[in-house]
């Protein structure tokens, strides 16, 4: 299970990191094009993906692996 950030990277970038990584899984102009990118790395490695604001603040999560207790219904 791997877990993915997008985060503000600087120059108006934003980045898709991966959870203890030192580099960036990848580099994009807009949140949004970061954003998708960080779902689909989280879906496909059954990870969460975790997307930050400007201030460095978690605003979104996302889980796409095996939650420990699964909702009922």
């Amino acid at each position: 299970m791997s877990n993915y950030h997008t985060t503000p990277h600087g120059n108006g970038k934003w980045q898709v990191k991966k959870e203890g990584a030192e580099r960036a899984s990848g580099l994009f102009d807009t949140q949004k094009e970061a954003t998708e990118q960080g779902k689909r790395l989280a879906k496909k490695n059954k990870g969460e993906h975790f997307l930050h604001g400007r201030d460095g603040e978690i605003r979104d999560r996302a889980s796409y692996g095996n939650d420990p207790f699964p909702p009922k219904g």
